[in-house]
């Protein structure tokens, strides 16, 4: 579906996105049908097409037994029978492999006794699962290190100023049914406060959340948090936190949604250390409970009462939604230096698949660019990786990890692997507690559907039983309210209307919180003297919005154009959506009014041969005018000559494409003599439903008078 408030204009097209195809890119480039016009300077012959097809994924998602998940099996309560009883009934006739942990390793079948999985060579997928080489699990009377504050004590209380157990374990019922009634209903009070001048809106299930409701603060250190002991020396090593840390702390390690909207290659790193920090501790408290309640079982026999709530369906807890493979390695990267484990399963493995080379990019590129294209850039992948009490295991079985790391593209393959003939299999997200989605402005320029989908398939009722304990599945997962107390983490560079509407539909009943700064404006930041010009138009509607703007564009803006036919070389006209973009192409080539204009293009599907041959002809001048889109930047970051004027058929969402595109380009052509310094013009088209795009660009003091104002022109010099 197209998101919200646009017409059809959906974020990434329809085919695989990223930077594949290099030498560390699992997927080749795709490239569209070229389009062809008698008005182009020069025919060029037929792209090849490539199908681009995806053998489907070989991600063995078979069901892994987890004795930390066992405990002695205690009498089911009455309300679970009808639901165990349609789960028996399914996996009936499947019986269930089972690995035995005093097997000796003579015994133990060989692999040549397995069912062997395809080679990596056969299937192309690097991340294909070897049912083989799960180790035994730990057994309830295993050796458990637990912390001083987690002492096997029988009359153990859990700690009621601890964020984990009053979300989990020990909420306020009566409250969270209520706000779970509001969230449903889609009440909510909003409030907003500025802290170290970020600006917060919070958003409460409930039109009165009541006293009890903390408000927001600062946290000056890392000794106020909840964390497992082994995690309080790791955070110890860096007990102070700057101002942005002290804001966002307490907002993620009180389980409150979060939406993120000012990260930056500077930022990126303590983000992702903060996001490691709070998943790996939210692991280690679920398995730790779960070990202990394991052990108090197996201590009091049959005889016992005790039926502890601890679990849900499935063992993974987190998951975290990525880009590329290389940031993948830097989320590994931090996990490891928290946790320090003793041994690293498979981390060759993983070095071998992921690691990418961190230097393939000239200084002169963007930091931005770098950060995400460095590297691994390969955008198709999913990875399970497995905590026990000493080692780390990358490559699990996903129905045996704590953590899932995915690509957009990666894990929906996962979910479709058994093909047109199979159900899908989902039921591992059944029991995701927390979501990361970081660098999601990224994951806007990959296909955005891909993220939709994803986002339907978490927490739903599971398909199959999968050796579940249901006497110790918590009572909320079993009246499908488990995405009520899922935590949604979203870090991007910038606010957009698609993660907008993300934020908006978690409705988890701790509230969520959306940080964004003061912007001062992109234009303020441009480094040369450029005549601005922005022009509102008016639209019915949201839907109607890409309408007016054509009609605005063909009846103010290609009039001065034809008008000045002879001056009009080096006219660069931008625009972010692709279905914008074919829509211009099209008239440019087709129109009586544009007949006397020549014009080039480089849209989302070029190859970089295209690109060079029609920056070429622009720079020339056989081809006056340069189609230009959002996507094309994003992914090359073109360095275009010969730009003297610059149209914005919409704004960027990336404020740093105004910059470069508006300053970088003039500025160069300034310093070629191509253009008179103090002579670039830049004219920008905008409506009402441009507000988050304008404010970075115009800054957030200016977009209230630009958007309500009576005038339709604001010029900026």
């Amino acid at each position: 579906m197209a998101p919200k408030g646009r017409q059809g204009a959906m974020r990434g097209g329809s085919r695989p996105r990223g930077r594949g195809g290099r030498p560390n890119g699992g997927q080749k480039r795709v490239h569209g049908p070229r389009f062809n016009s008698a008005r182009l300077a020069e025919v060029q012959d037929p792209e090849d097409e490539d199908s681009g097809e995806e053998s489907p994924s070989d991600e063995d998602l078979e069901e892994e037994d987890d004795s930390e998940d066992e405990g002695p099996q205690t009498a089911p309560n009455k309300s679970y029978m009808a639901l165990m009883s349609s789960f028996a009934k399914q996996s009936a006739p499947n019986n269930k492999r089972r690995k035995l942990s005093h097997q000796n390793a003579d015994e133990r079948p060989s692999k040549r006794q397995e069912v062997e999985p395809e080679s990596e060579e056969e299937t192309g997928d690097k991340d294909v699962v070897d049912t083989a080489e799960e180790e035994p699990e730990e057994g309830p009377d295993a050796e458990m290190t637990l912390d001083d504050e987690d002492g096997d004590d029988e009359d153990d209380v859990p700690d009621t100023s601890d964020p984990f157990e009053t979300h989990f374990s020990i909420p306020d019922e009566a409250q969270v049914s209520k706000r779970i009634k509001a969230a449903q209903a889609n009440e909510y009070s909003v409030s907003q406060v500025e802290l170290n001048g970020l600006r917060l809106t919070r958003s409460v299930p409930g039109k009165a959340p009541g006293d009890s409701e903390r408000p927001l603060s600062l946290m000056p250190d890392t000794s106020a948090l909840k964390l497992k002991q082994k995690l309080r020396e790791a955070a110890a090593k860096k007990p102070t936190l700057d101002k942005l840390e002290q804001v966002l702390y307490p907002i993620t390690f009180g389980y409150n949604d979060l939406l993120f909207c000012n990260r930056t290659p500077k930022n990126g790193g303590r983000l992702r250390r903060m996001a490691c920090l709070h998943a790996v501790n939210h692991i280690f408290k679920t398995r730790d409970r779960v070990i202990k309640n394991n052990y108090k079982l197996h201590k009091e026999g049959t005889a016992s009462d005790f039926e502890p709530k601890d679990q849900g369906f499935t063992r993974p807890k987190v998951l975290m939604i990525l880009p590329t493979r290389q940031s993948a390695v830097k989320m590994v990267k931090e996990i490891c230096a928290i946790c320090e484990p003793d041994q690293q399963e498979n981390r060759k493995r993983f070095d071998d698949t992921y690691v990418g080379d961190d230097a393939k990019f000239s200084s002169e590129r963007p930091e931005d660019y770098k950060e995400l294209f460095n590297g691994n850039d390969d955008d198709n992948f999913r990875l399970g990786v497995k905590f026990t009490r000493k080692t780390i295991k990358y490559f699990s079985q996903f129905y045996s990890s704590d953590i899932l790391i995915a690509s957009p593209l990666g894990l929906k393959m996962a979910i479709e692997s058994g093909g047109k003939d199979k159900k899908m299999d989902y039921d591992y997200l059944s029991s995701i507690e927390m979501v990361i989605l970081d660098q999601a402005d990224a994951l806007l320029n990959q296909n955005w559907q891909y993220i939709e989908f994803v986002l339907e398939h978490l927490n739903m009722q599971p398909r199959e039983a999968h050796d579940c304990d249901f006497s110790r599945v918590r009572e909320w997962y079993l009246e499908k309210q488990a995405h009520n107390y899922r935590q949604t983490l979203i870090f991007s560079a910038f606010n957009t209307p698609e993660l907008q509407e993300v934020h908006r539909q978690c409705q988890n009943w701790a509230g969520r919180v959306r940080v964004q700064p003061e912007y001062p404006g992109s234009i303020q930041e441009l480094g040369v003297k450029v005549k601005q010009t922005f022009s509102r138009f008016d639209a019915p509607s949201a839907a109607a919005e890409p309408d007016a703007r054509f009609e605005y564009f063909i009846s103010a803006i290609v009039p001065t154009l034809v008008k000045r036919a002879k001056d009009v070389e080096g006219t660069l006209i931008f625009v972010p959506s692709y279905f914008d973009y074919v829509r211009l192409r099209n008239y440019f080539a087709n129109s009586p009014a544009t007949a006397n204009l020549t014009f080039g293009t480089i849209g989302d599907y070029a190859s970089v041969p295209e690109a060079s041959r029609a920056g070429s002809h622009f720079l020339s001048g056989r081809h006056k005018v340069l189609l230009y889109t959002e996507r094309a930047h994003h992914f090359y970051r073109y360095v275009l000559n010969g730009v003297r004027r610059v149209i914005m058929y919409g704004l960027p969402d990336n404020p740093i494409f105004f910059k470069e595109i508006v300053g970088g380009y003039l500025a160069k052509s300034e310093q070629k003599a191509k253009l008179e310094p103090g002579h670039g013009t830049v004219r920008v088209m905008f409506s009402k439903y441009d507000v988050l795009k304008l404010e970075r660009i115009v800054g957030s003091k200016r977009v209230g008078k630009m958007i309500r104002e009576r005038g339709d022109t604001f010029d900026f010099i």
